[in-house]
């Protein structure tokens, strides 16, 4: 069963003010698709950088994939992720959150 999307626009306003109630600071980069655009999440810690990518499952539930590997990313790598993503997808909302120990604001599940 696919589980209810919300509006892209209202679900990065919503992980904004978790972030700033967290103090987990957040930007958009990017705006994309105010209704159904995908989201890549660019989280920057203490010791680099990891970028998740939008995804959903085969049974249509919301997940998240790591782009670039199990290791954290340096700025130049992290920037071609994104660029790379956003050749791909005009649509690409691109968020990012300053959060020390690479965790988002809110709760999220991993593909796989």
């Amino acid at each position: 069963m696919v589980e209810p999307r919300l509006k892209s626009k209202i679900t990065v306003g919503a992980w904004l003010r978790m972030g700033d109630a967290a103090n987990k600071p957040g930007m958009v980069l990017k705006r994309g698709d105010p209704d159904a655009g995908a989201i890549l999440l660019v989280l920057r810690g203490r010791d680099g950088i990891m970028v998740l990518s939008q995804t959903r499952t085969p049974e249509g539930a919301a997940a998240w994939i790591r782009l670039g590997g199990l290791l954290l990313l340096d700025q130049a790598t992290a920037d071609a992720l994104v660029e790379r993503q956003l050749r791909f997808d005009g649509d690409l909302w691109v968020v990012e959150f300053e959060t020390p120990d690479l965790q988002p604001p809110f709760e999220l599940k991993f593909a796989g």
